[in-house]
């Protein structure tokens, strides 16, 4: 029917596809490497977004450890001023 309504054949009957069945070589113009593509999209529920380290509670104790410091009292108020001042994006600078 394709033939019939365009001087083009579909890419399924062009010889380079018969030749890759054959042989089992890649067609250019099926590869994707795997990804999202314009053919392939990923779908995703409503309301999705990406998860962060700020999805979750912190405490100062585990910012300053995230950030590879021992939690010392100096570290943890350091830390904790902060979460205080910088609320989710401190924790988001350190674990993305």
């Amino acid at each position: 029917m394709w033939a019939a309504m365009s001087d083009e054949r579909p890419l399924e009957e062009s010889q380079e596809v018969a030749d890759a069945a054959e042989d089992e070589t890649a067609i250019s113009e099926f590869e994707t490497g795997g990804e999202p593509d314009t053919d392939n999209p990923v779908f995703r529920e409503p309301g999705w977004q990406p998860r962060t380290g700020s999805d979750q509670p912190w405490d100062p104790e585990d910012l300053a450890e995230a950030e590879g410091k021992d939690p010392t009292p100096e570290n943890v108020a350091r830390a904790k001023a902060e979460l205080d001042k910088d609320g989710p994006a401190a924790i988001d600078r350190t674990v993305p």
